[in-house]
């Protein structure tokens, strides 16, 4: 009977066999850095906006606190954004007819609102409350960054689902002091000990057996 295989056939189906786990385990793990890369997450992007707006001069430089814009934070599910009032309140005094503030004097003299563009937009499918977390103890620089070094807001952190799991499964070392939220550069990380972090817990009343159920964030 005529031999089917050479003796090089078993050496070349190892190799074969090889390159298929090479390429499938690769491909994995590229699909799977790719997939929470700031690439894809928008993580460090920065978004255009009508006015080029600088975090860093209004609120590092001017002291301008995040309450005076982001009107609803304390108490709705978004922060909110200024409407052209707001910015004319300063802004029919200062720099009156610079270039760069052209679009917020149309907005007044049409009476039509800035179209902001969304810096930190999360999926439909994920329910985020800003009151739940800055009346929990959730700084604003938790999620937002240093704002108050940003020339042009970006998005700071990456969104994920595990980013938002890690702090959910162990919130104690991210919390704060009420009258701190706002407070850039709050060294809550590195100062917080155990202890503290178990009191905050405590003064907030957050029960942790219950934050990373399903329905916490998909409702």
């Amino acid at each position: 009977m005529p031999q089917l295989f050479t003796p090089r056939s078993n050496g070349i189906a190892r190799l074969l066999i090889a390159a298929a786990l090479v390429l499938i385990i690769g491909g994995t793990a590229a699909v799977l850095m790719l997939n929470t890369s700031p690439y894809n997450t928008g993580q460090h992007a920065v978004v255009a906006q009508p006015v080029p707006f600088s975090h860093r001069h209004h609120v590092g430089e001017l002291g301008i606190r995040c309450g005076y814009c982001h009107t609803s934070f304390e108490r709705s599910a978004f922060a909110g954004l200024p409407d052209t009032a707001t910015c004319m309140t300063c802004h029919s005094q200062l720099w009156t007819n610079a270039d760069v503030l052209a679009p917020v004097r149309e907005s007044l003299a049409q009476n039509k609102p800035l179209r902001w563009s969304r810096v930190h937009d999360l999926p439909d499918y994920v329910y985020f409350s800003h009151q739940a977390h800055v009346n929990n103890g959730v700084g604003c620089e938790s999620c937002h960054g240093r704002v108050d070094q940003m020339p042009l807001t970006r998005q700071a952190k990456p969104l994920t689902m595990r980013w938002c799991l890690e702090c959910h499964r162990d919130p104690g070392p991210h919390l704060r002091a009420e009258q701190q939220i706002t407070t850039m550069g709050y060294p809550h990380s590195k100062a917080a000990s155990q202890a503290s972090a178990v009191q905050l817990l405590k003064e907030y009343n957050i029960r942790t057996e219950r934050m990373t159920e399903c329905v916490t964030c998909h409702r």
